[in-house]
């Protein structure tokens, strides 16, 4: 029987929790050609989301466009991206090929059909002509401009959701914002979603100062509320045979810090041990024994992290897992917890935040792995 649960990748429909007046609210703005900047931290289920967005767009004859910025390493290659995600909207091979040679013919493209190690065909898209950074500058604008081109040669709403989209500050400073704000802004029958999952980044980008300031509304993604959590993880485990205990739903929520990823996570693999074991029923001690293997497999990638930390760094951290992470600037935390002074404090967990061991929730902060929030609570000093 197949594992209920997913996690580490894309949500399918089967497995995605709640987050209906957030989808409602993201498809309906996309089809109307809003630009909408989607805030979330790691691990809320902002992908599975977008995806889940674009499906409904899709089943309404728009023609999706997705990239993950994250996963270029210059500015060249995500144009390169950009474009051969726009191509592949064109289901046409012949009629891609000519439609985007004429949008970009100056600068030569070069196009080829691939086939990926899985036996699929897709397209790849090159620039070979464009060797210098001014020589990147003159492409870009006509590679944003593409989504409204095919929107305008297909006849149809064109919907882009650029995800991980605070790693464009990488690229080449704001010059990347001004010119994808400059296309966007004059493409009334494109819709777009801009996620982040580093929100410090991403509210920077939407600063007075910075180009995409009041560009469109902004979406901050919270916790999926802990009822319909809970009854989703007890209601899955019922329909595969296995019966789950009075608040078993509410505990796997608490183990795993409420975060979406790190909740299925712990419910995939407590089902599995479950379902090992020829369990009818599931209950603490089940989920305790998944937790105790769980952190035993991750116990010497917590520990290489714990040993990178300086030792000022080491015992912030020590006191955000056992204080619940508040009060950490007080002086009756730092005293009981031998820390310096606040300004010491701060910059521990600023460098804790930039190596993405926390995070900062309302006026809490969080490790951004429950997992490893448990092993610290449990390590002995």
């Amino acid at each position: 029987m197949e594992n209920p649960f997913v996690y580490g990748e894309v949500v399918p429909a089967g497995a995605f929790v709640d987050r209906q007046e957030e989808l409602k609210r993201l498809a309906a703005d996309l089809v109307a050609g809003q630009k909408v900047f989607l805030i979330s931290p790691r691990r809320y289920g902002k992908s599975s989301l977008i995806s889940r967005a674009l499906a409904s767009a899709a089943r309404g004859g728009l023609l999706t466009v997705e990239v993950t910025v994250s996963s270029y390493s210059s500015y060249l290659s995500f144009l390169e991206g950009y474009a051969r995600a726009v191509l592949a909207a064109e289901t046409q091979w012949s009629k891609a090929v000519a439609w985007l040679r004429e949008a970009i013919g100056a600068t030569r493209p070069e196009i080829r059909l691939e086939t990926d190690v899985n036996g699929s065909a897709g397209v790849a898209v090159a620039f070979p002509a464009v060797r210098s950074a001014r020589d990147v500058a003159r492409l870009a604008p006509e590679v944003f401009a593409l989504p409204a081109r095919l929107a305008e040669a297909r006849r149809r709403r064109v919907v882009v959701a650029l995800d991980e989209f605070q790693a464009i500050g990488s690229f080449n400073g704001g010059s990347v914002e001004e010119a994808l704000r400059a296309a966007v802004q004059h493409q009334r029958q494109v819709g777009y979603v801009f996620a982040g999952s580093e929100p410090s980044l991403m509210e920077a980008m939407l600063g007075p100062r910075r180009p995409f300031y009041k560009a469109g509304p902004v979406m901050r993604l919270q916790k999926i509320p802990p009822e319909p959590f809970a009854a989703f993880i007890e209601q899955r485990f019922l329909k595969t045979g296995i019966r789950p205990e009075d608040g078993f739903g509410v505990a796997v929520l608490d183990l795993a810090g409420h975060l979406p990823y790190d909740v299925q996570r712990l419910a995939h693999e407590t089902w599995d041990d479950a379902r090992a074991a020829g369990a009818r029923r599931v209950g603490l001690e089940h989920l305790h024994t998944t937790l105790r293997r769980l952190l035993a497999e991750h116990a010497v990638f917590f520990e290489a992290t714990w040993q990178r930390l300086t030792l000022a760094q080491r015992a912030t951290l020590r006191a955000l897992v056992l204080e619940d992470g508040q009060g950490l600037l007080g002086a009756d935390v730092r005293s009981r917890h031998r820390l310096g002074g606040p300004s010491s404090v701060q910059a521990a967990l600023a460098a804790l935040q930039r190596e993405d061991v926390v995070t900062r929730e309302g006026d809490r902060w969080v490790v951004v792995d429950s997992l490893m929030r448990e092993w610290i609570a449990r390590r002995t000093y």
